[in-house]
C-alpha cells in the first residue's frame, strides 16, 4: 500500500515538472509583437474563427515506379498557422489508404524546433461506419496565447496518379496566402482543369524548366475564408476553388500509355476490376428459388429480391485501395450479411440474373458531387447502384436507401448522370427527377373544445420519402422502443399533447401509402377570460426553425417535401369568431408556402401547405425565405378569438 502511495506521489510529482517544462518551452517560442498585432487585425475580419493560416505551399510533383508501370505523385506541404483568439486548441489530420502513405506529418515551434505533441494512426469511422484500411494520421495541440505560431509539415506519396483527383484552395481556416505549385514531366499528360474559379482572385503562372523536361504552374490565392461549417449544405465540389487533375497518357520508352483519357478508359478500367472478382452465383441459388418460387408475376420476384437486399444486408463503407472502386463477390456479401455499396449492388445484380433478369451494375455519383461523366476522373462518382432493364425500360435499384420502393429513386440520385455496364460499351442515362407531390405527407385533423382542452383524432398519409424516412426511423429501434417512439414522433415530444388510440398501415409495407389515424388531447392551448376564448392551432410551428439569417450555403433538405395539414375546429355554440391571424403566402419557382384561417358555418379553417419544389433554398433566395418565416412565426404566436354571443 505505501508502495502504491509513493507510486503515486511520484507519477504526480513527474507529471508536475513535465507540465512545467512544457509551459516554460511554450513560453520560450511566445509571439513577437509583429504576430501579436497581426493576430489582432486578423481578427477582426475573422472574427468565427480561433487559427488563420497566414501561408500555405503545396508542392507537387511526379515520377515513375518502374517495378509496378505506374505513375506516382508526390505532395509537400507546408503551413503555417497563427492563433487569432486568446487561446485555440486545434487538431490536424490526414487520410491515407493502402494507395498512399505519410512520409512526414509534423510540427514545428517558429524557431524551426520540432513540437512533440502525439500523433495518432488510426483506423478511420464516420457514424458507426469503418472505412477499412482508410485510415487517419492525426494531432491535437494548443495556442497558449494570441500570436502564437506553428509550422505545419507535411509529406505524402501516391502510388497510383489515378488515386490523385483533386485540389483544394481552401482550408478548415481562413487562409491569407497560398500557392500551389504543380512540376509536370514532358513524358505525361496532365489537364489540370479549373473548378469555381469564379469570383476567387487566383493568379497562375507558368515556368518551363531550361532543358524543357518539366513545366510547373504555380496557383496563387490570397484572403480566402474558411470552408463553411454548416450542416446540409451542397458539397465541395459546387463552392470552392479546385483543380481537377486528370492524368490521361504517359510515355515511356517511346510508347503511349493510356490512363484516363476518355469515359471509355475510365470504364475499361472500372470494367477490368469487376471481372477479377471470382464470383459463385450457385450460393445464392436455394435463396433466390426461396424468394421467387410463389411470386405470381416478374414485379413480385423483382420487388422480393430487391427487398431482401435492402432488409438484410447491413450497408458498411469500404476504403481499401481498389476495393474502394472493385465490389467485393455476391456470395461474400451474402454470407456476411454486409457490405458497401458495390458489393451490395453486385449481390442485386447477380441474385436477379439468377431468376432470369438482364441486371447490370451501374456507376454513379450522388447530388454531393458537381461533375458528371464529361470527365474521366475517379472523383465523379462515389456510389454503385444496380440497373435492370426490363420490357424497354431502365429501374435504377439502391440496396442502400432501406425502405425505397421498386420504382422510386432517392433524392439524392435524382437527375445524377449514371454509367451501366454493356459488355465491351457502355451507357450513359439519367436518373429520373420526381416531383414533390411523390413525397407527399398530409394530414387532417378534426377538433372540438372540451374543458379547454383541444379534443379530436388526426390521420396521416406519407409517400415517397416522406413515407421511406418514417420507415427507416421506425424500423431500426429496438422493438421495446418502438411505441414509446411512436407516441413521440406523433405528440413531437410535447406533453402537453395526448395521443392514444393509434393505428397504422404495416410498418413493415414499403408499397403503400403509410398512414397514421390516433386521438388526441391537446392541453394548455385553450384559456377563457370573460365573455371570450382564446386559441392557439399552432401546436407544430413546422419550418419555423428554418431562418437562414446567418447562413452562408445553400440549404438542401433531405427530399423534395409536399407537406400539407389541414385542422377543422367545430365553433362552440353560442360564439362567433371574433378574429384570427392575419394569412402568410409566397410562390417562388423553388417553394411555395400557404398558411391561412378561413371560417364555414361551422368550423374554423386552417390550412398550412408547404412545397419545397426542388429540396433547395438558395441562398440567394434567403432574403425572401427569411422575411416569410418572420411572418409565419408571427402568425404562429398569433391566436384565434372567440366571443360568446
Amino acid at each position: 500500500m505505501l508502495y502504491l502511495i509513493s507510486m503515486k506521489k511520484l507519477t504526480l510529482s513527474l507529471l508536475v515538472i513535465l507540465g512545467i517544462q512544457i509551459t516554460y518551452a511554450q513560453k520560450r517560442f511566445d509571439p513577437t509583437p509583429k504576430d501579436i498585432a497581426l493576430a489582432k487585425e486578423l481578427r477582426t475580419k475573422y472574427h468565427n474563427d480561433d487559427i488563420a493560416i497566414l501561408t500555405s505551399t503545396e508542392s507537387i510533383d511526379f515520377d515513375f515506379n518502374n517495378s509496378d508501370k505506374k505513375v506516382t505523385v508526390n505532395q509537400e506541404k507546408q503551413e503555417l498557422l497563427i492563433n487569432i483568439n486568446h487561446r485555440a486548441d486545434i487538431s490536424k489530420y490526414e487520410f491515407y489508404d493502402s494507395e498512399s502513405k505519410i512520409e512526414k506529418f509534423n510540427l514545428e515551434y517558429r524557431n524551426g524546433k520540432k513540437a512533440r505533441f502525439t500523433v495518432k494512426d488510426d483506423f478511420y469511422n464516420s457514424n458507426g461506419l469503418f472505412y477499412i484500411d482508410y485510415r487517419v494520421k492525426h494531432m491535437s495541440f494548443d495556442f497558449p496565447v494570441q500570436g502564437y505560431t506553428y509550422n505545419y509539415k507535411l509529406k505524402k506519396k501516391y502510388d497510383d496518379v489515378k488515386y490523385f483527383t483533386s485540389i483544394y484552395f481552401n482550408n478548415e481556416y481562413p487562409v491569407i496566402e497560398k500557392k500551389i505549385k504543380i512540376t509536370i514531366p514532358e513524358w505525361l499528360n496532365i489537364e489540370l482543369k479549373e473548378m469555381n474559379f469564379e469570383g476567387f482572385d487566383i493568379k497562375k503562372s507558368k515556368k518551363t524548366a531550361s532543358d524543357g523536361t518539366s513545366t510547373t504552374y504555380i496557383y496563387t490565392i490570397k484572403n480566402i475564408a474558411a470552408s463553411y461549417k454548416e450542416r446540409s449544405s451542397p458539397g465541395p465540389s459546387y463552392m470552392y476553388p479546385h483543380l481537377l487533375i486528370l492524368a490521361k497518357s504517359y510515355i515511356k520508352n517511346n510508347k503511349k500509355n493510356m490512363l484516363f483519357d476518355s469515359t471509355k478508359d475510365l470504364y475499361e478500367w472500372y470494367r477490368s476490376l469487376v471481372n477479377s472478382v471470382k464470383e459463385n452465383p450457385g450460393i445464392l441459388k436455394q435463396k433466390v428459388t426461396e424468394l421467387t418460387v410463389n411470386a405470381k408475376t416478374d414485379e413480385e420476384k423483382i420487388k422480393n429480391i430487391y427487398y431482401w437486399v435492402q432488409d438484410n444486408i447491413r450497408y458498411i463503407a469500404f476504403e481499401d485501395g481498389l476495393a474502394g472502386f472493385r465490389p467485393d463477390a455476391s456470395q461474400n456479401v451474402f454470407q456476411k450479411r454486409y457490405g458497401d455499396c458495390k458489393g451490395m449492388a453486385n449481390l442485386t445484380r447477380q441474385m436477379l440474373k439468377e431468376a432470369g433478369f438482364d441486371a447490370r451494375l451501374t456507376w454513379i455519383g450522388t447530388k454531393r458531387i458537381a461533375y458528371d461523366y464529361s470527365i474521366p476522373s475517379l472523383s465523379v462518382d462515389n456510389h454503385m447502384i444496380c440497373t435492370l432493364m426490363k420490357d424497354g425500360k431502365k429501374y435504377f435499384l439502391d440496396g442502400t436507401e432501406k425502405y425505397n420502393s421498386f420504382g422510386e429513386y432517392a433524392n439524392r440520385i435524382q437527375g445524377k448522370e449514371v454509367m451501366i455496364e454493356d459488355g465491351n460499351n457502355y451507357i450513359i442515362e439519367k436518373v429520373p427527377t420526381i416531383p414533390a407531390i411523390e413525397n407527399k405527407e398530409i394530414y387532417t385533423a378534426n377538433f372540438s373544445i372540451e374543458n379547454e382542452n383541444l379534443t379530436g383524432k388526426i390521420n396521416g398519409n406519407l409517400k415517397g420519402e416522406s413515407r421511406a424516412s418514417f420507415l427507416y426511423g421506425y424500423n431500426n429501434l429496438k422493438t421495446d422502443q418502438k411505441e414509446n417512439a411512436l407516441q413521440y414522433y406523433l405528440s413531437r415530444g410535447d406533453k402537453n399533447f395526448i395521443v392514444s388510440n393509434i393505428n397504422t398501415s404495416d410498418l413493415q409495407n414499403r408499397d403503400i401509402s403509410l398512414t397514421l389515424e390516433h386521438d388526441i388531447t391537446l392541453q394548455n392551448r385553450v384559456s377563457s377570460f370573460d365573455n371570450e376564448i382564446y386559441i392557439d392551432l399552432n401546436y407544430l410551428k413546422e419550418f419555423q426553425s428554418y431562418d437562414f439569417k446567418k447562413r452562408k450555403t445553400d440549404f438542401l433538405f433531405s427530399y423534395k417535401r409536399d407537406y400539407e395539414y389541414n385542422i377543422a375546429l367545430t365553433i362552440p355554440k353560442g360564439y362567433t369568431v371574433s378574429r384570427i391571424p392575419e394569412p402568410v403566402t409566397i410562390d417562388t419557382p423553388d417553394y411555395t408556402i400557404n398558411v391561412s384561417y378561413n371560417l364555414d358555418d361551422k368550423n374554423i379553417i386552417y390550412k398550412k401547405h408547404f412545397i419545397i419544389k426542388k429540396g433547395t433554398i438558395k441562398k440567394s433566395d434567403f432574403l425572401k425565405w427569411n422575411t416569410t418565416i418572420t411572418k409565419l412565426k408571427k402568425l404562429y404566436n398569433d391566436q384565434i378569438t372567440l366571443t360568446k354571443l
